[in-house]
C-alpha cells in the first residue's frame, strides 16, 4: 500500500526463532512546525501533537501508521501557550496558560482518542504577573496526577496538584525557600500516585562545606490530616556528582540513586543509594559503594588502569524493582565546542565558527538490593558521535517488559545506519543484537523521543531534512 513499508526481521538466538515487524509511515512535512510530540496509542489511534506556531493540531495514525485524520485544537482566544501534553490510557490532557485581563490563567483540556473535547477546567488564576512564569509539570507513575509549579523571585515556589481524570485541583501551595537561588541551586520534584509532592534540594555541595552537605526535602499534600513536612538527609562527608530521585509507590518510599566523589569533582568515584520512608524520615537508609579497579578498567577498555574514578557520566534514570531495590542507569556522554575555519569571510572575521561535537558512549546498569547492597553491575558498550544536532539522535530508549529490559539505540549517527539493542535480564546478563538497517528507508531515528505503546510495541519518530516519519516496532 502506498506510503507504508513493512519489513519482517528474523534472527535466531538461543535456538529460538524470534521475529519483529517494522512499519514505517509516509513522510510528514515539518516546515511550519515549531515542535511535535508523540502522545501515545489510544484505542488504536497513534496520536501526534503538533505545535504549528499559530495553531495546535493533533494528527492520528491507524494501526498500520496510515494517516487517518487531523484536528485543530480550539483553546481560549488569548494567545494560549501549551505547557504540557499528557497522554493517558484512554484520553489525553493539554495544560496551557494564557493572559486574561492582565491575569495569568492556567487551564486544562481533556480529550478522547478522537481528539474530541470531553472536559475543560480552569486550574488556577495567578492574578497579575509582570513576567511569563516558567511552568514545569511532573506526572505520577500511574498517570493520574500531575504537579504544576514555577518559581517566583528566585525562591518562592508556587505549586498545585491536579487530578488528570477529573481535572480537579487537589491542592495549591505557595512557600519560600531560604538560601535558595533558582538557576543556581540543584533541585528535583517528584510526585506519588496520591498527588503528594516531594521537592528535593541539594545543599552545600562544595568541598569547603562537605561536612554540611545534605538534601533538604519539602513534602506537600492536600491531606488535612497530615501537615506538610521538611526534613534533611546528611550525605556523610561525601559530595554529589549526579543524582536521580523517584517515588516508589509500591513500597511507599522516596528513593534516590546517584554518583558521588570525595576528592576530584570532575570524576565520580562511586555510587550511592538512598531510601526514605516519608512517615519516618529519620529512619532513612543511605549506602555508598566505590567503583572498584576491575570495573573502571573494563569501562575504559584499559588494563592496569589506576582507578581515579569515572568522568563525564550522569544518571539517566532509575528503574524501581518490586522488592524495593533499584536499577540505576548511567550513561557516559559529553559535548565539546571547537572552532572550524571557513572561507569567504570579511577581513575583520577570524574565519572560524563554533562547532559542537556530541559523544554518547557506554551505558552502566547497576542493580541495588533494598538494603543498598550491590546485586550486579553491567557495562553496555556503544559509541555515538554527532555534530551540531543537540544529540537528538543519540543515547537510547528503554523498552520495559516483565522479563527483561531492552536498550534500543543507533549504532552510528549518520544517514544510513544500523539499529541495535541490548537485552538485559534480571541477573545482569545481556545480549547485543542488530535489529535493522535504515539503508534505503530514509530513516533517522530519535530514540530519546520514542513511546512504548504496548507490552511488545514501540513507536519511534524519524526526522530527516525537515520531514517526519513514524516507525513502529512490534516484537
Amino acid at each position: 500500500m502506498k506510503g507504508i513499508t513493512t519489513i519482517a526481521v528474523l534472527f535466531c538466538w538461543s535456538a529460538t526463532l524470534l521475529g519483529q515487524t517494522i512499519t514505517v509511515s509516509e513522510e510528514i512535512s515539518l516546515r511550519n512546525d515549531a515542535s511535535y510530540e508523540l502522545i501515545g496509542d489510544l484505542r488504536g489511534n497513534m496520536l501526534l501533537f503538533r505545535d504549528r506556531n499559530t495553531e495546535y493540531e493533533v494528527q492520528s495514525f491507524d494501526e498500520r501508521l496510515q494517516p487517518s485524520w487531523s484536528k485543530t485544537l480550539e483553546f481560549d482566544k488569548k494567545f494560549p501557550k501549551v505547557i504540557k501534553v499528557i497522554g493517558g490510557k484512554t484520553d489525553f490532557t493539554v495544560l496551557y496558560h494564557f493572559r486574561q485581563k492582565g491575569h495569568t490563567v492556567l487551564k486544562a483540556h481533556r480529550y478522547d482518542p478522537a481528539a474530541n473535547l470531553i472536559d475543560s477546567a480552569t486550574i488556577m488564576d495567578y492574578g497579575y504577573l509582570f513576567f511569563n512564569p516558567g511552568f514545569e509539570v511532573v506526572r505520577s507513575d500511574d498517570k493520574t496526577k500531575a504537579i504544576v509549579f514555577y518559581i517566583e523571585k528566585q525562591n518562592i515556589v508556587r505549586a498545585c496538584a491536579l487530578d488528570l481524570g477529573t481535572l480537579d485541583r487537589l491542592w495549591e501551595k505557595s512557600f519560600s525557600l531560604s538560601d535558595f537561588y533558582y538557576g543556581m541551586d540543584e533541585f528535583e520534584v517528584t510526585v506519588d500516585n496520591d498527588g503528594r509532592m516531594f521537592l528535593i534540594i541539594e545543599r552545600n555541595n562544595y568541598k569547603s562545606k562537605r561536612k554540611q552537605h545534605y538534601y533538604e526535602i519539602v513534602e506537600c499534600s492536600g491531606d488535612p490530616m497530615q501537615a506538610d513536612g521538611r526534613y534533611q538527609v546528611v550525605l556523610e562527608d561525601k559530595l554529589t556528582y549526579d543524582v536521580y530521585f523517584s517515588y516508589d509507590n509500591l513500597n511507599k518510599r522516596l528513593v534516590g540513586a546517584g554518583l558521588y566523589y570525595e576528592k576530584n569533582l570532575e570524576r565520580a568515584e562511586g555510587y550511592f543509594y538512598l531510601s526514605i520512608d516519608p512517615q519516618q524520615a529519620d529512619g532513612h537508609l543511605l549506602r555508598f559503594e566505590p567503583f572498584d579497579d576491575a570495573f573502571v578498567a573494563t569501562l575504559l577498555g584499559k588494563e592496569n588502569v589506576k582507578n581515579k574514578g569515572v568522568s563525564e557520566v550522569n544518571v539517566q534514570e532509575v528503574v524501581l524493582r518490586r522488592d524495593g531495590g533499584v536499577l540505576v542507569i548511567i550513561e557516559r556522554n559529553r559535548q565539546m565546542e571547537r572552532r572550524s575555519g571557513t572561507s569567504n569571510r570579511a577581513f575583520y572575521d577570524n574565519g572560524a565558527r563554533a562547532v559542537i561535537d556530541y559523544y554518547y558512549d557506554e551505558l552502566i546498569v547497576i542493580s541495588v538490593h533494598p538494603d543498598g547492597e550491590t546485586h550486579w553491575k553491567s557495562i553496555l558498550h556503544k559509541k555515538q558521535y554527532s555534530q551540531d544536532d543537540n544529540g537528538i539522535y543519540s543515547s537510547y530508549f528503554l523498552f520495559k517488559t516483565p522479563g527483561s529490559l531492552r536498550f534500543l539505540f543507533n549504532d552510528e549517527i549518520r544517514q544510513e545506519n544500523t539499529v541495535s539493542e541490548y537485552v538485559l535480564n534480571a541477573l545482569g546478563e545481556y545480549n547485543r543484537k542488530g535489529l535493522l538497517s535504515t539503508e534505503h528507508l530514509d530513516l533517522k531515528l530519535r530514540f530519546k523521543d520514542a513511546v512504548q505503546v504496548d507490552a511488545n510495541a514501540v513507536v519511534v519518530p524519524s526526522e530527516r531534512r525537515n520531514r517526519l516519519k513514524l516507525m513502529k516496532l512490534v516484537y
